[in-house]
């Protein structure tokens, strides 16, 4: 009855998700920057290790979902890279510079990913109108579409999430994401009726580096904790489908 999809940050959260029995995997880099495309060593990796659904973002860079032409080449490449590596999915989505679903752009990326699965990923969150794009985007043929119903969680999302679960009429598959937890699952479950669900379910890990130099940072005037790495973690998994699993 219910889809879950771990968004994962490399092939040991790929192994925690399907160890804590999620369906499919969504592989990313840099996800504090809403995800890019990972590499061609992660992908095939977790190709070779995982018997569950390998999804794959296709986006070159962090901020907003307007691709120049250069982009668009380079995402088309790496498109054909993962239907070459064996994997199961990709996800993407484009925007116009007036908050439209690109048509064209989105119809030549749907030609690429023949025989993979489709998700429209949350760009879609971005949109001038979510109605409009929903219609759009099930025209062209995608799988699914993860949102957090334009707000900044899917919690929060709630009543977007139900009305377009309701215009959707099971012609195209809504994926609730962002902020999705073993407190809140069942209660975006019940009050969207969606019944896929996109989590991370990451721990903080400490690195085990007993040399640091705390004078010199890797970004430069950016600073984050450079000794510290957040993981899936299977119990986590576990803990945030046990509510609708158990029903």
């Amino acid at each position: 009855m219910y889809s879950f999809e771990v968004c994962a940050n490399s092939v040991k959260s790929c192994l925690a998700a399907q160890e804590g029995g999620a369906h499919r995997v969504e592989l990313c880099s840099a996800i504090p920057e809403g995800g890019t495309t990972p590499s061609f060593g992660e992908i095939a990796i977790a190709r070779e290790m995982l018997q569950i659904k390998l999804h794959v973002i296709i986006r070159p860079r962090s901020g907003d979902f307007l691709y120049s032409p250069l982009e668009i080449k380079s995402m088309l490449k790496d498109i054909e890279m993962c239907k070459k590596l064996g994997v199961d999915g990709v996800v993407f989505g484009m925007l116009n510079n007036i908050g439209e679903i690109d048509i064209p752009i989105m119809k030549e990326f749907m030609d690429a990913s023949t025989g993979m699965s489709v998700t429209f990923h949350r760009a879609f969150d971005m949109c001038r109108n979510p109605n409009e794009a929903l219609e759009q985007i099930i025209s062209l043929g995608c799988d699914r579409i993860l949102t957090s119903g334009q707000r900044p969680t899917a919690e929060e999302g709630i009543p977007l999430l139900r009305k377009l679960n309701e215009q959707a009429k099971g012609r195209i598959a809504l994926m609730a994401g962002s902020g999705v937890n073993e407190t809140n699952i069942q209660r975006i479950a019940t009050e969207t009726g969606i019944s896929e669900f996109h989590f991370s379910a990451r721990e903080k890990q400490e690195s085990y580096m007993t040399y640091r130099n705390p004078a010199v940072s890797m970004g430069g005037t950016v600073h984050i904790n450079e000794y510290e790495n957040a993981y899936t973690a299977a119990q986590k998994v576990k803990n945030t489908i046990a509510p609708l699993t158990q029903i």
